[in-house]
């Protein structure tokens, strides 16, 4: 290994190449949900990112039937907390990756919720 962190005689432009096809995925536009999802799931191949991922949309779930059964507020607060912190830890944490959140904050929304429900359908690894 190179003191710069890749395999000895692997050179940097070398590197680029290899990369260069997932970067253009990151900066592509996409033009549908269906596009976007395979770059989603793409996003998420860290088992404890989905794991992170369902615990949290299932937490801001239940924080949705607490506000709707208090009407107290600060549960849609807690809500947006435990949705979005979970999953940025699984990213920043495990994943290791920019949620797509900051790009495409509805079709990630779209997507955290598409993936939650193939995990309970046992259609995407748990």
């Amino acid at each position: 290994m190179s003191p710069l962190g890749r395999p000895k005689g692997e050179s940097l432009s070398a590197r680029r190449e290899v990369s260069s096809p997932l970067r253009a995925m990151r900066e592509q536009r996409f033009k549908s949900f269906r596009e976007f999802y395979p770059f989603y799931l793409n996003e998420h191949r860290n088992p404890t990112c989905r794991r992170l991922h369902f615990v949290g949309s299932t937490l801001a779930l239940l924080c949705l039937v607490a506000l709707a059964a208090t009407r107290n507020p600060p549960w849609l607060l807690a809500g947006l907390l435990c949705g979005y912190g979970f999953a940025w830890i699984g990213h920043f944490f495990f994943e290791k990756n920019r949620p797509a959140t900051f790009k495409y904050p509805l079709w990630s929304l779209m997507g955290d919720w598409v993936m939650y429900a193939q995990i309970w359908a046992r259609r995407i690894r748990f």
